[in-house]
């Protein structure tokens, strides 16, 4: 049996570019990607921790975002399979399982992951990790209400 699919052509997503709804958006976006980018943890944490919020909350375009994002960066393909199983994946680095389950943690509210966590990162990289999921976080209502479309660039989407 097949899955059927919905061609690309006839989805829409549900909100014009928000950027021109609210244009400080862009200053917000663009601070939020120097600040995540500031080389205190890897890009590849990033991704891997940006790909597990997508996938903790069930949404297409954050998913294919991240895994893309992995796959253009070299990432095997196990361990960009395995994050959504990481607990007993053993593709990861002690600091990445320590980053997934930050990401995890925030949306179940475990409180007991610092001391682990500061056994990994420094202060500003601990922070950046903050910075990397509440990055993340700050675009899942655009990526759910907004409902973007997988695999399509923001540009193509709001081409109108």
């Amino acid at each position: 049996m097949t899955t059927p699919t919905i061609p690309q052509e006839s989805l829409q997503a549900r909100l014009p570019n928000p950027t021109t709804l609210i244009p400080e958006l862009g200053g917000v976006a663009g601070a939020l990607f120097k600040a995540t980018g500031n080389g205190s943890i890897p890009k590849t944490t990033i991704s891997l921790v940006q790909l597990r919020a997508g996938q903790l909350v069930g949404n297409t375009y954050l998913t294919v975002l991240h895994t893309s994002d992995l796959r253009k960066a070299g990432e095997a393909e196990e361990r960009t399979t395995a994050v959504a199983s990481w607990q007993d994946a053993p593709y990861f680095t002690d600091a990445e399982r320590v980053a997934l389950a930050l990401v995890e943690a925030v949306l179940t509210r475990s409180d007991d992951l610092y001391a682990q966590a500061s056994a990994h990162y420094d202060d500003k990289a601990l922070a950046t990790l903050i910075m990397t999921i509440g990055q993340v976080f700050f675009f899942i209502p655009l990526a759910l209400i907004g409902k973007r479309l997988p695999g399509v660039s923001p540009a193509e989407q709001w081409r109108k």
